[in-house]
C-alpha cells in the first residue's frame, strides 16, 4: 500500500505505477489494472485516473523484468541539446526540438529528448509536459518539478496555453485567416502506424487557425507559408487539418502530397517543413507571463529563401 504524497497530486495512475515500479513493462501494468489488481482506496480504476494527495493505492505482486543495460545516448546527439535551451527558471524549461529526434523512446526507438535530457542532467525529475512530433521542430516544455507539471497540465486543459507554428503548405489559403473545426480520430493501421482522420460522428473535437504569411512560387505551383495557431491539442492536428483543406504540409510524408514531396525535395527541402515557433502562457504561482520563441531552423530558412515570392 503506498499513500499518495502532494508531489504525486493530480498524477495519473497509470503514470505513478510507472514511477514506482521501475523495469515493469507498461503493457504488463495495464494489464493488471484492467484486471482489477490496482485499487485506490479500495476501488477499482481506469488508467487514466488521477490521483489525489492521501489516496491509497494498493500495488499488487507484479515480477520485474531484468535489468537492462542503461541506453548510452550518442555525445553527438547530447552536446546540440545542452545549446538548445530557450528558456529555464527553477520549475521549467523549454527547449528548442531539433527535426529527427522523438520526444521519447519506443516503438523501435532507444532514445529521445526526453532520456538525452536526463543524461545529460542525472538525477533531476524531467517529465515531458506535451509533445510534438518526431519531424516537428521546435518548442517543447519540460517541467523540473511535479507541481509544475501538473499545473502546466491543467493550463492546457484550460486552453491557457498559446501554441503558435511555422508551416509551409501546398497550394493557396483560400482566405487570410482560416479556421478549421474539423474533430480527429485516431486510427492504428497494420504495423502499428498511426493514422489520424477527420471524423465527424467518432472524433474528438480539434480546431486550428491558420494564417497566411506569404505566398511563394516553386517547380509543384503555389507555396504559402502560414501561421497555424492550437486551439486544441489532437496527435497530428495541423497536419491533418490542412490536408483537410486540401492544401497538405510540405514534406509531410503521411498526409501530404508525393509529387509535390518529390518535387520540393529536388528544391531542397527534405523534411516535414512545420515548427514550433513560439509559445505564450503564465503558470498560476508565476508574477508574469512567459512568452518563448524558437527561430526557424536553418535548413527550413535556407529552402524559404531561395523560393521565389509570388504576387
Amino acid at each position: 500500500m503506498l499513500c499518495v504524497d502532494a508531489e504525486s497530486d493530480g498524477q495519473r495512475i497509470d503514470n505513478f505505477l510507472l514511477r514506482h515500479l521501475k523495469g515493469v513493462p507498461r503493457s504488463h501494468l495495464y494489464r493488471v489494472m484492467r484486471r482489477g489488481e490496482v485499487r485506490v482506496n479500495k476501488g477499482r480504476v481506469k488508467a487514466s485516473h488521477r490521483l489525489r494527495t492521501g489516496d491509497l493505492v494498493r500495488i499488487p505482486p507484479v515480477r520485474t523484468a531484468l535489468a537492462e543495460t542503461p541506453v548510452r545516448v550518442p555525445a553527438s546527439r547530447l552536446a546540440p541539446l545542452a545549446e538548445a535551451v530557450l528558456y529555464e527558471d527553477e520549475r521549467l524549461l523549454v527547449i528548442d526540438k531539433p527535426a529527427g529526434l522523438a520526444v521519447h523512446g519506443g516503438s523501435g526507438l532507444s532514445y529521445g529528448l526526453i532520456e538525452s535530457l536526463r543524461e545529460l542532467r542525472p538525477g533531476r525529475e524531467l517529465e515531458l509536459v506535451h509533445r510534438l512530433d518526431r519531424d516537428t521542430s521546435g518548442c517543447l516544455v519540460i517541467s523540473k518539478r511535479r507541481s509544475a507539471l501538473r499545473e502546466l497540465h491543467e493550463l492546457i486543459r484550460e486552453g491557457g496555453m498559446d501554441k503558435r507554428y511555422l508551416a509551409l503548405i501546398v497550394g493557396e489559403l483560400e482566405r487570410a485567416k482560416v479556421n478549421v473545426d474539423a474533430p480527429l480520430k485516431k486510427n492504428l493501421l497494420q504495423g502499428g502506424e498511426r493514422m489520424v482522420q477527420v471524423d465527424q460522428d467518432d472524433g474528438k473535437p480539434a480546431r486550428t487557425v491558420f494564417r497566411r504569411l506569404g505566398r511563394f512560387r516553386a517547380e509543384s505551383g503555389v507555396l504559402t507559408l502560414v501561421e497555424a495557431e492550437l486551439i486544441t491539442g489532437r496527435t497530428h492536428q495541423i497536419r491533418v487539418h490542412a490536408a483537410h483543406l486540401g492544401t497538405p504540409l510540405a514534406g509531410d510524408p503521411k498526409y501530404g502530397d508525393e509529387g509535390a514531396n518529390r518535387a520540393l525535395k529536388t528544391q531542397g527541402l527534405s523534411r516535414l517543413f512545420l515548427h514550433a515557433s513560439a509559445l505564450s502562457f503564465q503558470l498560476p504561482s508565476a508574477d508574469r507571463p512567459n512568452r518563448v520563441e524558437a527561430p526557424l531552423p536553418d535548413d527550413l530558412e535556407r529552402f524559404l529563401s531561395a523560393l521565389e515570392p509570388a504576387a
